[in-house]
């Protein structure tokens, strides 16, 4: 008799949804695990005997998918969700949020921030994200600690900080931390800039050489706003995108955050230079800054994933919220029938994608990493369902997360966080609300 292969784990759901390529939620299928990989992924009874696991973990009323990828936010500005939030954005960023940044964030204010957002993401079922914070050394520590996969921003401008005194400044700091995560399992970095009227043609030309030298992908928001549009046409005489198409900084490797209010010629462009896309639908929407036209840019080829943008602007972390939004926004204004498949494969290959790492993450495949997310179906409000996919988009919260695992290792087990002590957070975030109160 043929001995078994061993494993670390099998994972037994009622229903296994890939996304990528399969784009349907089979049945009776299963997902082995080992050294923090997907060695095999089958029926369950086929997996059963050929493997033994050392753990074994059936969820009969749950559905098994890629972990969400949340591909641009502001992690430490989860410490000031409850401000006031009202558009239009630039309005609100000048009179709300730069004031209470100024006030309030520090190194320990990014690293703590950064930690409390990570515990809420991997309960919302995020298993990746980008972050965009300044000390982003703090934010890259806190994710590494946390074993948590993240894509962190490194801050580009041409005006002071607090860890850099000029542009050059911020290169350099840029390529110490670039030097220490180099080859972290965790930690990647991006550079990451303001948007295109706060810095000058010659800065976006050089970042494109340092870029391109040490093979970094860069992001920046774009068409974020009506003003964004409206004052680079009177400062260069085009549109955002094509100022930035006319200094060699798109390309492959570029991801474009937001991406409101294109035209035709926008859609073109963004196809053409082979860019990505992150669209963060409730923030946006929550300023008054339009949407972006998921469905026009991924009918032409362009990679689009999800964000949540700012905490503060949208709420909770909620990878589902931001997905549903997207199709409702697009059933409104006309489209035809897309699949749920289509807007949750965006929400997890699409964002791994976007962050360039669409070889590691983002779909259930053999040779990936085994980050995954369990949602309970087993509720009134998912059932009976003839769609599986439809129950987890349009009836499903992120409060059915059952579980999560980011490499293999159990973040969320039946309903509790095991990454981190609840107490302790619980502790954490009231202290964070004094001393911002006061």
């Amino acid at each position: 008799m043929q001995s078994k292969e061993t494993a670390d784990l099998l994972i037994a759901p009622r229903w296994l949804a890939p996304l990528a390529p399969d784009t349907v939620a089979a049945s009776d299928h299963a997902v082995v695990v080992t050294g923090g990989r997907i060695v095999a992924v089958g029926r369950v009874t086929d997996l059963d005997a050929r493997f033994a696991a050392r753990e074994r973990i059936s969820r009969p009323d749950h559905v098994l998918l890629p972990g969400f990828v949340n591909a641009q936010t502001h992690a430490s500005m989860t410490l000031l969700r409850g401000l006031p939030v009202y558009p239009p954005l630039m309005r609100w960023m000048r009179e709300t949020m730069a004031p209470a940044e100024l006030r309030n964030v520090s190194p320990d204010f990014v690293r703590d921030g950064t930690t409390l957002a990570i515990a809420a993401m991997l309960r919302a079922g995020i298993t990746t994200f980008a972050g965009s914070d300044p000390f982003s050394g703090e934010a890259a520590r806190a994710a590494a600690e946390a074993r948590m996969r993240a894509v962190i921003g490194l801050p580009v401008s041409e005006t002071a900080s607090a860890w850099a005194e000029d542009a050059m400044a911020h290169f350099v700091f840029a390529e110490r931390l670039w030097d220490e995560y180099r080859s972290s399992p965790w930690v990647s970095l991006y550079f990451s800039l303001p948007a295109s009227y706060e810095i000058s043609d010659r800065l976006l030309t050089h970042l494109r050489s340092v870029a391109d030298e040490i093979d970094a992908r860069v992001a920046m928001p774009v068409n974020e706003s009506e003003v964004e549009v409206h004052d680079t046409l009177s400062q260069h005489g085009c549109r955002p995108l094509q100022r930035l198409a006319n200094v060699g900084l798109l390309r492959p490797g570029f991801t474009a955050l937001h991406m409101n209010r294109l035209d035709e010629a926008d859609l073109e462009l963004a196809k053409q230079t082979g860019i990505a896309v992150v669209a963060c639908p409730q923030s946006d929407l929550r300023l008054g800054s339009g949407s972006c036209p998921v469905w026009e840019l991924t009918e032409r080829g362009v990679q689009v994933g999800f964000g949540s943008g700012s905490p503060v602007s949208a709420g909770a972390f909620d990878p589902l919220a931001e997905a549903r939004l997207a199709a409702q926004l697009y059933a409104r204004g006309g489209g035809g029938p897309l699949t749920s498949s289509f807007w949750l494969g965006l929400a997890t290959f699409g964002g791994a994608a976007a962050l360039g790492l669409s070889d590691t993450c983002g779909s259930i495949e053999v040779g990936k990493a085994a980050d995954l997310v369990c949602i309970d179906l087993g509720t009134l409000a998912c059932g009976p369902a003839a769609s599986i996919l439809d129950a987890v988009l349009f009836s499903s919260t992120r409060q059915q997360v059952s579980d999560v695992w980011v490499g293999g290792r159990a973040a969320v087990c039946a309903g509790q966080l095991l990454a981190f002590d609840e107490r302790e957070l619980q502790r954490l975030a009231k202290q964070w609300t004094t001393r911002i109160q006061s």
